[in-house]
């Protein structure tokens, strides 16, 4: 098991490490920005359509998505932590949504009806899934035929220059996330279940410029949130080494992606 899917209770409760992390994105740059990127991948009717959000957790990509999205869609949050299902309901409530609905439970057992969504979409999650195949199986079984099925992930490159000062923890030096579910399993066991992928990289760089939102980040998971004193000391010196040997700053690889499927009508 990848140490980000260890402790998945503590991990994602609520926002707060989530947050962590996502303040170390804040220093990418990309054209456009990525839950807009992601959700231009949505294919959705002009009157809008239902659909379901797996791992939904707080709901960050619904205010932005729905901007490019069309007004009418009916949203179902789904998600494993009562925290994080509360939290997307209290930021969806005032979007432009048809329908709003929300559900704690278990992606590789949905409680849905078959053919129940035109669109599923699964935002960096599937890596805290123990069976992903079956996860997928039933996401499949619930889409309406013809529905799609939009997966983001990491590739193994993600931030590569920054895991690498994760050594201190014993740590491999790429994207944990990537050891369980990244680009290449995802296409792969994508193109499994549903005979057809399609993947984008989102194009995008970054250079981070403080070096507490790097130690802060990357010590929210296993096995940086409890590494003993000298281990946590030692990483805040790889980190410091890092930033004067780039000059104040770390030129990190960015290495986001969207996978889309599409089930047989």
């Amino acid at each position: 098991m990848s140490a980000i899917t260890q402790g998945m209770n503590q991990q994602y409760s609520n926002s707060t490490r989530l947050a962590a992390r996502a303040k170390l994105h804040g220093f990418g740059h990309a054209e456009v920005p990525w839950f807009t990127w992601v959700a231009r991948h949505v294919p959705m009717p002009e009157q809008g359509g239902s659909v379901l959000d797996v791992g939904c957790g707080p709901a960050w990509f619904w205010p932005e998505a729905m901007q490019v999205l069309p007004a009418g869609i009916t949203l179902t949050l789904f998600d494993q932590s009562p925290g994080m299902v509360q939290e997307a309901m209290e930021r969806c409530r005032g979007l432009a949504f048809a329908g709003l609905a929300a559900q704690t439970g278990d992606v590789a057992e949905l409680p849905f009806a078959d053919n129940s969504f035109d669109a599923v979409i699964a935002m960096h999650m599937l890596y805290h899934v123990a069976d992903q195949e079956k996860a997928l199986a039933e996401i499949r079984r619930v889409l309406k035929p013809g529905g799609t099925l939009v997966v983001t992930t990491n590739g193994i490159d993600n931030m590569r220059e920054l895991y690498a000062l994760t050594a201190v923890f014993g740590s491999a030096p790429h994207d944990p996330s990537a050891d369980a579910f990244g680009l290449d399993r995802a296409q792969q066991l994508m193109r499994a279940a549903f005979g057809n992928v399609m993947l984008e990289v989102h194009p995008a760089t970054m250079r981070v410029t403080d070096p507490e939102t790097v130690f802060l980040a990357l010590t929210t998971y296993p096995p940086g949130d409890t590494a003993p004193p000298d281990q946590q000391q030692a990483f805040r010196q790889a980190i410091e080494d890092a930033f004067a040997a780039g000059d104040g700053g770390i030129d990190v690889t960015k290495q986001l992606g969207v996978l889309v499927s599409r089930k047989s009508a």
